[in-house]
């Protein structure tokens, strides 16, 4: 198989930096995009480029084969009739909107050879020329509902609802969501420290029990699959949300 070219947002950390590092091992080339601009710092100053990251890709490799939308944020944590308006704004800005359009002033971007801000919409010509894919990172808040976290599942359940859109008006490309599940990441923790006084007392001790008896995943085995999907997208599963372990994504399991 060829080298391909990949956009991966939310990859500094946790099940982005997951992907991210398989990707390349694969021998394939990778533009990475990171929301913390602490984090953007930590990299060697040799990337202090920025500019739109759908356009870097093109010019830097001259294509685009796929891209991951991983990052999203968890606030606000709190109750429907207590979150700000404001504060839900933010939450749609960064898990919704900045996945279809733009990445937000407050993204700094990370690639191997530059910074960007990512517009998948920029994407969608390249992708419809590589039959590329999108894979949206999801979760199982978009179905349940958990105390507190509505922003945050609301949020994700209109991102689902993006890709089956996305599914219908562009059929030369593959879209699908996956749930990683309970991975073993800052997110997690977020729950376990920060979401006790917001959260329903028993969904909340599930979460911490969960981290307590070393049931959460690790961030490679839902991350690999994803990044083996996206390698080789199955185009039959276009439209759908997945759990990172369904039997349709059996061929993407390790082994």
């Amino acid at each position: 198989m060829s080298s391909k070219v990949f956009i991966v947002t939310g990859a500094s950390r946790g099940l982005g930096l997951a992907i991210a590092k398989y990707l390349p091992e694969a021998s394939h080339q990778v533009v990475l995009a990171a929301r913390s601009r602490d984090q953007a710092r930590r990299t060697p100053d040799a990337y202090p480029k920025q500019g739109r990251v759908a356009h870097h890709a093109i010019k830097t490799f001259g294509r685009i084969d796929g891209i991951v939308i991983n990052h999203g944020v968890l606030t606000p944590l709190s109750r429907l009739e207590n979150g700000s308006i404001e504060e839900w704004r933010k939450s749609y800005d960064i898990n919704v909107f900045s996945g279809l359009a733009i990445v937000r002033d407050d993204f700094q971007i990370l690639c191997i050879l530059g910074a960007d801000y990512a517009q998948v919409q920029a994407a969608l010509p390249e992708l419809r020329k590589s039959k590329g894919s999108v894979l949206w990172v999801s979760s199982g808040a978009a179905t349940k509902a958990y105390t507190a976290w509505g922003a945050y599942g609301s949020s994700k359940a209109a991102m689902d609802h993006i890709s089956a859109h996305l599914a219908v008006e562009e059929p030369d490309i593959t879209t699908v969501a996956v749930t990683p599940g309970r991975v073993d990441t800052d997110m997690q923790k977020l729950i376990r420290e920060g979401g006790k006084d917001a959260m329903n007392a028993k969904d909340h001790s599930a979460f911490s029990s969960a981290y307590d008896n070393g049931e959460l995943v690790k961030p490679e085995q839902p991350g690999h699959v994803m990044a083996r999907f996206v390698i080789d997208p199955d185009h039959s599963l276009t439209g759908k949300v997945l759990k990172w372990q369904a039997s349709e994504l059996a061929a993407y399991q390790d082994k």
